[in-house]
């Protein structure tokens, strides 16, 4: 019996023991109470320009408004049934992927091919890097204007350019055919310089060693970009990646701009739909039923992304 007590009372917790434990708990619970009051200012402006408006965006996708913004009617999924009815949400869609296609590949093959090109610490180099640099310092309505000259019909210099080659003037933003490419000509212009500092960065971070290695085993330039390079920078590949397409997807200054969604909505993206329902022809609840579809596709996107692209992404 009295062995019995003195194992039972070897069992129980010493008093330095819970001392110190309760003190471990002290420590991180005073620890995560410093780590939200940090995270309190971010919080805020979260919920006040994030969460605030997405909730907002439901409440308003569910009623009627007139136009000062006020609520008129609840329709419940009225708002979504005409939407997904409607003939030119579902051709805005179609421009928004096709815009997509044509800046987000494109962009990012002109960027790494930029980037593998002045990678290299020859003299001068610097000189060429801060040149393809320069697009990330402009904002999209500098850069509208600015290529809104370029395309001009009579004055432009891209049809000047034309000219000299003996080649018939192109109406750039008022032909059906070439308004969207002219717009995307724009768009990788702009996310150029970004694409291109994103890149080159995650080159350079390929230690030289690796490439000497490859030298010694006698594997050539293209090779070793392709079989040794390309696997080592997928990280950042898949990063710029998935920027790029949300980046595309809500893209609207310089439709906006450029060709007001013409000419014949072949410009006519679902950010700039959602814009004229909803500031134009003063239909929140519809304008903000897009928003919440646009948000959905994009974030199923990024999610396919993700669960098919990050396979073959290999992290160091």
């Amino acid at each position: 019996m009295e062995k019995q007590l003195g194992s039972i009372s070897n069992n129980r917790p010493k008093p330095a023991a819970v001392g110190r434990t309760q003190s471990l708990h002290k420590q991180r619970l005073q620890e995560n109470l410093l780590a939200y009051l940090f995270m309190a200012p971010s919080l805020l402006l979260f919920g006040v320009f994030l969460f605030y408006p997405l909730l907002q965006s439901i409440y308003l996708s569910m009623h009627l408004t007139d136009p000062r913004g006020r609520i008129a009617a609840f329709v419940g999924m009225a708002n979504f049934q005409e939407l997904f009815l409607s003939e030119r949400f579902y051709q805005s869609l179609k421009v928004t992927l096709s815009f997509t296609l044509l800046t987000v590949p494109t962009c990012i093959l002109l960027a790494l091919l930029l980037a593998a090109l002045t990678q290299s610490r020859l003299r001068g180099m610097r000189v060429f890097q801060f040149i393809f640099s320069l697009p990330i310092a402009i904002s999209v309505g500098t850069g509208s204007v600015i290529w809104m000259m370029l395309f001009h019909p009579s004055v432009g210099t891209l049809n000047y350019f034309l000219s000299l080659a003996g080649i018939s003037p192109v109406g750039w933003l008022t032909d059906p055919a070439w308004a969207l490419i002219s717009v995307s000509m724009m768009t990788i212009w702009m996310t150029l310089g970004f694409n291109y500092i994103v890149l080159l960065s995650g080159l350079q971070g390929v230690p030289e060693e690796i490439y000497d290695s490859a030298k010694i085993d006698g594997s050539g330039p293209i090779r070793t970009f392709v079989q040794l390079t390309l696997p080592l920078v997928s990280p950042t590949l898949f990063f710029v990646a998935i920027v790029s397409v949300i980046g595309a997807f809500q893209s609207f200054g310089q439709m906006h701009i450029l060709t007001k969604g013409g000419p014949m909505y072949t410009t006519d993206v679902v950010v700039y739909n959602i814009y004229q329902d909803a500031f134009v022809n003063f239909r929140f609840g519809i304008g903000s039923a897009q928003a919440l579809v646009l948000f959905a596709i994009i974030l199923i996107l990024t999610v396919l992304q993700f669960t098919f692209f990050e396979k073959k992404v290999h992290y160091q």
